[in-house]
């Protein structure tokens, strides 16, 4: 049986989880690895915010994969799944140490451990809190204590808080003045402009062995339109477009599969 994508010169679908992923160098992308690569040179604490599905993960997986292995350590936590106290024993052990059982020994463990790996080895570690709006503020305290060295006079270890953008908002209350006069680095991914997001579609069919053209240019508009500049919206549509296509048995998709194509996504 024939694979739908392949009516479309398609060697895979680029629109869904692959072996092979498709990088597309927009320009907030690059702007977003720009302020990372900044925050992990500056050191001190980094913030990344954008909605569902605006690539935040995306960017910051790639990014530290692209990390020197032998200038940075990188931790990564994701709050979503973990209490506090989880949360102390998951850096300890991401660290490279036993965790204890009380929080102030983990707390002196992690400070023991950023220590020997900038001094000592020569590292920075690079310290990833991903869904960060589920941090709480009993966390957010501590993660100014946690990360204090020497009076303050110099930061160790770089750390991004990642989230959606109300992180902002809990980080602006007043409590929290200490830790947001640390924060070198604030980037919210805003979604791509329609120009971009043609290029994101092209780029993607271009990257899948496609030479042919698949989308009427008012069916591309139209799956820009329903996306709103979101990565994973354009995702989704594209590839429910191709599914729908294929089954009306369609060599180009139409205006009329991708408004289907888009209904179809948010009912399901």
């Amino acid at each position: 049986m024939m694979d739908y994508f392949t009516r479309y010169g398609l060697e895979f679908n680029p629109f869904i989880k692959n072996s092979k992923e498709i990088l597309v160098d927009t320009a907030e992308y690059k702007e977003s690895l720009f302020c990372l690569d900044y925050l992990a040179k500056t050191k001190g604490f980094g913030l990344l915010t954008g909605s569902p599905g605006r690539g935040k993960t995306t960017v910051i997986r790639n990014w530290a994969k692209e990390l020197n292995p032998s200038l940075y350590h990188v931790v990564y936590s994701c709050l979503s799944t973990l209490t506090a106290n989880d949360f102390y024993r998951n850096l300890v052990r991401e660290l490279g140490a036993e965790p204890a059982y009380k929080k102030p020994d983990n707390f002196r463990i992690i400070q023991e451990e950023i220590t020997r790996l900038s001094i000592e080895k020569r590292k920075t570690p690079v310290i990833i809190i991903d869904e960060a709006n589920y941090i709480n503020n009993a966390i957010l305290n501590d993660l100014k204590i946690l990360f204090n060295f020497e009076m303050d006079s110099r930061d160790r270890a770089a750390v991004l808080l990642a989230g959606l953008p109300k992180l902002n908002a809990t980080l602006n209350l007043g409590v929290h003045e200490p830790l947001r006069q640390r924060i070198v680095m604030n980037y919210n991914l805003e979604g791509i402009s329609k120009e971009e997001g043609r290029y994101y579609i092209s780029e993607k069919l271009k990257g899948a062995g496609c030479n042919q053209t698949i989308f009427e240019d008012a069916a591309m508009e139209a799956i820009l339109n329903a996306a709103d500049g979101t990565p994973r919206l354009i995702n989704k549509f594209c590839n429910t477009s191709l599914l729908i296509g294929d089954s009306h048995k369609a060599d180009l998709i139409t205006t009329d599969i991708v408004m289907q194509a888009v209904s179809d996504c948010e009912l399901g």
